[in-house]
């Protein structure tokens, strides 16, 4: 698989996972969307969302900047981070 790491790019694997994996409707999937309020995630889906993104992007976001997490948008930022 071929990894796009710009920021488009990572946006569009994570929608890609929150619609397959977790069966979320495409059209809530915006930068500002709230992972727990809108899209209805708890928290060992958020555990699972990191272990899927670990998988993308090889390397491991650590525990507590994941719980800081809150959007969309502070999960693609999160991984370009961590990619930097």
């Amino acid at each position: 698989m071929s990894k796009n790491f710009t920021h488009e790019g990572i946006l569009n694997k994570l929608t890609e996972i929150l619609v397959d994996d977790f069966e979320i409707n495409a059209d809530l999937i915006k930068s500002e969307a709230n992972l727990f309020d809108d899209l209805e995630l708890d928290s060992i889906d958020a555990v699972d969302l990191a272990v899927k993104l670990q998988y993308f992007t090889d390397k491991k976001i650590a525990p507590e900047n994941f719980k800081k997490i809150r959007t969309v948008e502070d999960v693609v930022n999160a991984i370009e981070e961590l990619l930097k």
